[in-house]
């Protein structure tokens, strides 16, 4: 009887960190005990494993069998111990040499008849693999997501008589490949969206510089439509962007489809979310929307009907760009990059200022509805802007279609490419650093923005922001310098705050 040693990986929010599967077979009566903090799934697999084994036609050792999972202080979850334990026994009492798993890692959850079964936060582990020097053994439902990680050798194996066939140098695993994306469908196209050329000149802005956007308008204006449409002039991701999103899709529960890879993600909850479901939590903790939108666009719809105390977790994502969850027993870390799109009415029936006349909220009605709105959460939304009805000849005329999202991504992406090769990153992310780096601004214009803090009660993260959207609108024109008219139209997106900001 020996020690044989196999390695794998955890889960621990994006991370993967290492884990050494150490298995001991000793003189004693027959048993098997997992030790180094295993939850009650890791506990299980000595059920599923022992039936695994034994369908596999392998000798199950009748002896002491003692597993420990190193470090001891790293919780271990889920199934996806169960392929190394089980290469584990079988190299320590014999059935494989134990030098064969050396320079592999292994995650997969067994089936009792010996199947692999595909387990979830899969890229994340072949990345740590691939940073480790080692190739990755993965259930062949998991191959494609793991072929992701450009330079790693990953093969995926349907059985566990698979991967001992390999190891033995008898049979050889495919390499795992990552599956030609199917012809994309266009999305929806910003060419359908009748007039509004004040809302859509915003929401070019706020594509060029990463900034967040806030649209106030009636029902029926065209908010959605336009919010639904931000994606689809998005510049493309970069390698790094669409790793960082797949990933966390990766560990969620959905998990992430390799068709989707490259594409930026546009999440959408419903009022009714609670805080959890936005930023993340539970007792094992799960990305939120805010980080399954990381690298993309997060929209909010009838922005005042959800719980004010839902909408203050936001505060600290759109500052930072990740969120952190503690608990009790464990923390974890996710990346929330993204960019905010808002919808909200006027006033609790929406047709506040209607000439018609249909509005029936009072005052005190509309202030309420307002304050809903907590002004450091606005103060963090870059773009505020009003969408007005639009007149009946515009939406009954058959040719009112305005440029399409091709054209309009061609020069956000031209943008992009000038703030990247300026500061390494987006407009909206820029640091005061930056800003008094980039954006020198003469004594006039100076003089203008004081007018313009006292006049509209800019704070000073108003006054970073609107310096922001100043450098993106430039950057649209290939600017090199912050004249005035981009100062006074970085303004006008201010001037209009909901609450008199």
């Amino acid at each position: 009887m020996s020690l044989a040693i196999v390695h794998s990986r955890a889960q621990a929010g994006v991370d993967a960190p290492p884990v050494t599967v150490e298995v001991d077979i000793g003189y004693a009566l027959p048993s098997l005990s997992i030790v180094g903090l295993p939850e009650a799934a890791v506990k299980e697999s000595k059920d599923r494993v022992r039936s695994a084994l034994l369908n596999g036609r392998f000798d199950y050792p009748q002896a002491r069998i003692t597993i420990n999972l190193a470090p001891a202080d790293l919780p271990k979850e889920g199934g996806r111990f169960d392929l190394p334990i089980a290469l584990g026994i079988l190299a320590a009492s014999g059935q494989l040499p134990p030098e064969v798993v050396a320079g592999y890692e292994f995650v997969g959850e067994l089936a009792l008849g010996g199947g692999l079964r595909p387990v979830r936060g899969v890229l994340p582990v072949a990345l740590a693999a691939r940073a480790a020097g080692r190739a990755l053994v993965v259930p062949l439902g998991n191959a494609a997501e793991a072929a992701l990680a450009a330079g790693l050798a990953v093969f995926a194996a349907a059985h566990l008589l698979e991967v001992c066939a390999h190891l033995l140098g008898q049979e050889q695993l495919p390499l795992g490949e990552l599956p030609l994306p199917p012809p994309t469908e266009p999305g929806p196209d910003l060419a359908e969206v009748r007039g509004q050329p004040r809302a859509r000149r915003a929401l070019e802005v706020a594509a060029a510089g990463g900034h967040n956007l806030l649209l106030s308008g009636p029902p029926g204006t065209g908010k959605t439509m336009l919010a639904s449409r931000l994606p689809g002039i998005l510049p493309p991701m970069t390698e790094e962007e669409a790793l960082e999103s797949a990933a966390v899709a990766s560990v969620s529960d959905g998990g992430f489809e390799p068709r989707l890879w490259g594409q930026r993600p546009f999440r959408a909850p419903h009022h009714t979310a609670s805080a959890a479901a936005l930023v993340g939590g539970g007792g094992q903790p799960r990305p939120g929307e805010v980080s399954l939108a990381h690298r993309g666009v997060l929209f909010l719809d009838e922005l005042p009907e959800f719980d004010r105390r839902v909408l203050e977790v936001l505060r600290e994502p759109m500052e930072s760009g990740r969120v952190i969850i503690a608990r009790a027993a464990r923390r974890a870390e996710f990346p929330a990059r993204f960019q905010l799109v808002a919808a909200m009415n006027p006033c609790p029936c929406g047709y506040l200022g209607d000439p018609g006349g249909r509005c029936r909220c009072t005052p005190d009605q509309v202030v309420r509805y307002r304050g809903r709105l907590s002004g450091p959460l606005l103060d963090r939304i870059d773009l505020h802007l009003e969408v007005p009805p639009l007149p009946t000849g515009v939406l009954l005329e058959p040719t009112a279609e305005g440029e399409g999202s091709a054209a309009v991504r061609a020069r956000v992406a031209a943008a992009r490419g000038r703030q990247l090769a300026r500061a390494g990153r987006a407009n909206g992310e820029l640091g005061q650093r930056e800003l008094g780096r980039d954006c020198p601004l003469s004594a006039a214009d100076r003089a203008l923005l004081e007018r313009a803090m006292e006049q509209f009660g800019l704070s000073a993260r108003g006054l970073t922001r609107v310096l922001r959207v100043a450098r993106t609108i430039a950057d649209l024109a290939a600017s090199e310098a912050i004249t005035r008219p981009h100062l006074t139209e970085a303004l006008s997106y201010r001037g209009l705050v909901i609450g008199g900001r």
